[in-house]
């Protein structure tokens, strides 16, 4: 029985939880999801705080829609307290609600886990339903392929931290082209993503590789 796990999971827990529980954890870098486990079903794993940041950053919904699109029962998990989100931000009823919207719009599950091992509990049994019992095959469904310029040019401004689809939609919509937000200042990119999202967005753009600008020093002779 495989799992297959994106990279970015080690040192999470669960991979190695899930290796006790009996599963091949196969690690690979998943365009979508954190733990495939049929050609159907999907996790996407995050812990409370992650889920606080996702919500108000735009990237929960655009995960929510890139699951939906490419899997036919993708799954949120929500790992740690969730009580405790009324302990820790006054904003907690807005992550319930953004839950409920991407199960209504998306058709996303969500599921609660208390810790890593749990989680894997989770993950684990879901693949020897889906592989074992309903013999199922595991297939990396890869993005889907992006037709019109037009779709190519939002799927390059989502890449942008904090900008969902909505969002990117107005950037190109106010700008006219990637060109124009690349060369916007933040007093201008202000007006579409409020200030401190332009701030990050404008770093993002503009900030320099130190490693590149090293390649590009002439040779001391």
């Amino acid at each position: 029985m495989r799992v297959y796990v994106d990279e970015r999971e080690k040192g999470s827990g669960v991979p190695e939880a899930l290796a006790e529980l009996g599963a091949a954890v196969i690690y690979q870098r998943l365009d979508v999801g954190d733990y495939l486990v049929s050609d159907e079903v999907v996790f996407e794993r995050k812990t409370v705080e992650d889920l606080v940041h996702s919500v108000f950053d735009g990237r929960l919904f655009d995960q929510a829609r890139r699951l939906s699109e490419t899997y036919p029962k993708p799954v949120i998990i929500v790992e740690g307290r969730f009580e405790k989100l009324w302990e820790k931000t006054g904003r907690a009823e807005q992550v319930r609600q953004a839950l409920l919207a991407i199960a209504l719009d998306h058709g996303i599950r969500v599921v609660y886990t208390r810790d890593p091992g749990d989680t894997a509990k989770v993950i684990y049994y879901t693949a020897r339903r889906e592989q074992v019992e309903r013999r199922r095959p595991v297939v990396i469904h890869r993005k889907r392929r992006l037709e019109s310029l037009r779709e190519k040019q939002l799927y390059v401004l989502q890449s942008l931290p904090g900008v969902g689809p909505r969002l990117a939609e107005k950037l190109l919509e106010y700008f006219g082209s990637i060109e124009a937000v690349c060369n916007a200042s933040i007093v201008e990119l202000a007006r579409v993503l409020g200030e401190g999202r332009a701030r990050e967005v404008y770093r993002v753009i503009h900030a320099k590789n130190p490693g590149a600008m090293r390649r590009r020093e002439p040779p001391r002779l």
